[in-house]
């Protein structure tokens, strides 16, 4: 069974968050930092700050589709909770 993970990086340059979903946190994280993804390739070096780990694609995406509206005061309460598995 596959894992999904919901996660946010912060950017160590501007302390912008970025929301994504992956089934591969060290590749999508390599990704980021290498330029290999089009919004965060000039923003970076990029560093993990959230991760949840859900059982099915679904939950996981309605969770990344949540994260993307929420405020940088709620997303910052989110990365110091118990939920964070960083």
């Amino acid at each position: 069974m596959e894992n999904y993970f919901v996660y946010i990086l912060r950017s160590e340059s501007t302390g912008v968050l970025y929301k994504g979903f992956t089934t591969c946190i060290e590749r999508r994280l390599f990704e980021h930092n290498n330029g290999l993804t089009r919004y965060s390739s000039s923003r970076g070096p990029w560093k993990l700050v959230f991760l949840e780990k859900f059982e099915s694609k679904r939950e996981a995406l309605v969770m990344e589709r949540k994260l993307k509206r929420c405020n940088p005061k709620y997303l910052e309460t989110l990365i110091q909770s118990a939920r964070n598995i960083v």
